[in-house]
C-alpha cells in the first residue's frame, strides 16, 4: 500500500509540472466544463452519495456534512464557476526594485506544487480543493475519509473525465484510498508533496501533526463563541444568536458557547427563544439556567458541567456561561477558543473595539453572525480550508493562499565582491 501511494503521488508531482504551461484562460474554461459536467452527472452522483448515507445514521453529526442532494450539488458546481471566474494568482509581480548596482529584482507568486488535502465527510472537498488548486496551477492528491469513498470517487471520475477532454493528464487529481495507511503515506511523502492541509476533527488535525514528515497548514476545529455584552440590542443578538447556532450545525463556523453578560441575564430568555424551535438543547451555568427555568423548554434545558464549555458540539446543542463584563469573557475566550471565529454582539463602539483588536482568532465579529466565516462569503470563491494557525495562511484559503513565491533577478553582467 505504502509503494502504490508513493508511487502514484510520483506521477502527481510530474502531472503538477504540465500546470505551469497553461494560460489562466485555460483553467478556466477547463473549471467552467467541469462545472456543467457535474451538474449533468447530478443523478449518478446522489446515488453513489446514497451509498455513503446508508452506511451512517442519521444521528451522526456527519450525516448533514455528507448529504448531497441537487441544490447542494448545484452550490457545488457553482463555486467551481466562481473560482474559474477569479483571478489567476500565479505570475503576479508582488514586489519589484532596482538596486544600485543595476540589478533589477521581482518578487513573482508560483504555485505551491502539490497540495495533499485529508478531510473526512465531506465529499464537496474534492471538487473545491481540486478547482482551487487547479487555478493556482497546483496538483491535488485527496484523501478522503472511508465514510465517503463512493461519493468521492464520483467527484474524481467526473474531474478526470473533464481534464481527458482538455487533453490534460489525470494524475493532476488523484484521490488516494481511503485506508489509514494511505494517509501514513501521504504524510511520508518528503520530496513529493509540498503541503499537507487536514480538514476535519480535532483527532484528525493532532494525527497530522504529530506524524507527518512534510509542512502542514492547520485547519483547526471551530469552537466559538458568540459575547453578549451589557449594551447588545436584545432583537439583534438574538437574531445573530439563532443564525450563528441553527443555519446548520454541523459547521466549523457553528456557535458552541454563548456568553451573557450577567446585567442582561433578564434577556436571555428572549435571546434563546428562537433556538427552541430547533430544539436545541441548552447546558447552562447556574445563573443562566435559573434566568431560562420557566422560560425555555424544560427538556431541553440542563446543567452545564465544565466540559460543555470549550466543547465543540457540531449538533442542536450549545453551552451558554455568564460572565462579570468583557474582560471576563475576553478571558474565558483566551482559555477555551480554537482560534476560528468570535463574535460580540453591543452597542458600545469601545467595548467593540477591545474586542476585536485582542481576540485571537482567524474571524472576529462585531454585530454579525460567525456563519459568514467561509470562503465563498469573503468573496474567495471556495475555500480550501479554514487556518487557524498564523504563519502563510490564516482564516478562509483561498487562491492567494495556494501560492508561494520566487525570486527573478535580471542583470547585466554584475558580480559580487
Amino acid at each position: 500500500m505504502m509503494q502504490d501511494v508513493l508511487n502514484a503521488l510520483e506521477k502527481t508531482r510530474m502531472a503538477s509540472r504540465t500546470l505551469g504551461t497553461l494560460t489562466p484562460d485555460k483553467t478556466a474554461a477547463v473549471l467552467q466544463a467541469l462545472a456543467g459536467n457535474i451538474e449533468a452527472a447530478s443523478a449518478q452522483i446522489i446515488a453513489a452519495n446514497s451509498e455513503d448515507l446508508a452506511a451512517m445514521p442519521k444521528d451522526d453529526p456527519r450525516y448533514d456534512r455528507l448529504l448531497l442532494d441537487a441544490p447542494r450539488i448545484k452550490a457545488i458546481a457553482d463555486d467551481v464557476r466562481k473560482v474559474a471566474a477569479l483571478p489567476a494568482p500565479i505570475g503576479v509581480v508582488l514586489e519589484q526594485k532596482t538596486l544600485p548596482n543595476g540589478l533589477h529584482l521581482e518578487k513573482r507568486s508560483v504555485p505551491l506544487g502539490v497540495v495533499g488535502v485529508i478531510y473526512e465527510s465531506r465529499p464537496n472537498v474534492t471538487v473545491d480543493v481540486f478547482a482551487l488548486c487547479f487555478r493556482a496551477g497546483n496538483a491535488a492528491a485527496l484523501k478522503g475519509g472511508k465514510e465517503a469513498d463512493h461519493s468521492n470517487r464520483a467527484f474524481t471520475a467526473i474531474i478526470h473525465q473533464t481534464l481527458d477532454a482538455a487533453g490534460l493528464p489525470r494524475d493532476i487529481a488523484y484521490l488516494l484510498p481511503p485506508l489509514r495507511e494511505a494517509t501514513t503515506a501521504l504524510l511520508n511523502a518528503v520530496g513529493l508533496v509540498d503541503i499537507c492541509i487536514p480538514r476535519g476533527s480535532q483527532a484528525l488535525i493532532d494525527h497530522v501533526r504529530t506524524h507527518a514528515r512534510i509542512p502542514v497548514i492547520e485547519t483547526g476545529a471551530g469552537i466559538v463563541h458568540t459575547y453578549v455584552h451589557a449594551t447588545a440590542d436584545t432583537a439583534k443578538a438574538a437574531k445573530i444568536i439563532h443564525n450563528a447556532k441553527t443555519r446548520r450545525v454541523s459547521v466549523c463556523n457553528a456557535l458552541d458557547t454563548l456568553l451573557i453578560d450577567r446585567a442582561r441575564l433578564s434577556d436571555l430568555p428572549a435571546l434563546c427563544a428562537p433556538l427552541a424551535a430547533h430544539e436545541v438543547e441548552i447546558f447552562a451555568d447556574a445563573a443562566a439556567l435559573a434566568a431560562l427555568s420557566g422560560h425555555y423548554p424544560a427538556a431541553l434545558l440542563k446543567p452545564a458541567a465544565p466540559e460543555d464549555f470549550g466543547r465543540e458540539f457540531l449538533s442542536y446543542k450549545m453551552s451558554v456561561k455568564t460572565v462579570d463584563g468583557i474582560d471576563e469573557a475576553l478571558a474565558h475566550i483566551a482559555a477555551h477558543s480554537s482560534r476560528h471565529s468570535e463574535a460580540i454582539v453591543a452597542e458600545d463602539a469601545a467595548a467593540i473595539d477591545v474586542f476585536l483588536n485582542t481576540v485571537d482568532a482567524a474571524a472576529v465579529y462585531a454585530n454579525a453572525s460567525t456563519a459568514f466565516t467561509d470562503g465563498g462569503q469573503f468573496g474567495m470563491g471556495a475555500e480550501i480550508g479554514i487556518s487557524t494557525q498564523k504563519l502563510h495562511a490564516r482564516g478562509p484559503m483561498g487562491l492567494a493562499a495556494l501560492t508561494s513565491y520566487k525570486w527573478v533577478v535580471r542583470g547585466d553582467g554584475q558580480t559580487r565582491t
